[in-house]
């Protein structure tokens, strides 16, 4: 079944894409949003007809799927103190071309991509005190309504320091295929 123009992933949108943001690490083939940023303008055209195959096609590339982690310190004295696991956090990075992909998949299907009423983290204008808001509205429309209300919270922004780093690593190449 054709796709709408308007759907399509064209040279025009790739071009537009490639604006990236410098000065980030490279992919696990080295190449950087550099690469991309200042490569010949047939780049786009490429690119263009390799995503389109790609939704016409419903196979994503394996090389898209894959990944490295790096760990960036937390604390700005990274240097003049002894580190933790507490003091680092993991950040993937993936294919930059990938990220490219991704990129228009956004611009395209936007409209398309919604997330729950419930979900206030990673949202425009929504944050903490929007999730506050909400808790305590459905604690008092329960004990207006006889209720008794219990409230039970975990913090799990320590659970990843707490994991046996090498076990999760052994796993996760086990499940790659």
């Amino acid at each position: 079944m054709p796709m709408s123009d308007c759907y399509t992933i064209d040279t025009e949108l790739v071009s537009h894409i490639l604006n990236l943001h410098c000065g980030k690490a490279p992919d696990i083939t080295g190449v950087t949003a550099e690469h991309l940023v200042h490569s010949h303008p047939s780049v786009s055209i490429v690119l263009a007809r390799l995503f389109q195959l790609i939704l016409l096609s419903g196979v994503v590339p394996a090389g898209f799927k894959c990944s490295y982690i790096i760990l960036v310190p937390k604390i700005k004295e990274c240097h003049t103190k002894a580190m933790s696991c507490d003091d680092f956090r993991g950040i993937a990075i993936s294919t930059v071309i990938s990220k490219v992909f991704e990129y228009c998949l956004i611009n395209r299907f936007q409209d398309f991509l919604k997330t729950g009423d419930n979900q206030f983290r990673f949202k425009k204008v929504l944050g903490c005190s929007n999730t506050i808001f909400s808790v305590h509205k459905t604690i008092e429309r329960f004990i207006k309504a006889g209720y008794t209300a219990n409230l039970c919270s975990i913090d799990l922004s320590k659970a990843f320091d707490k994991v046996n780093h090498n076990c999760l690593f052994l796993k996760l190449m086990a499940y790659s295929c």
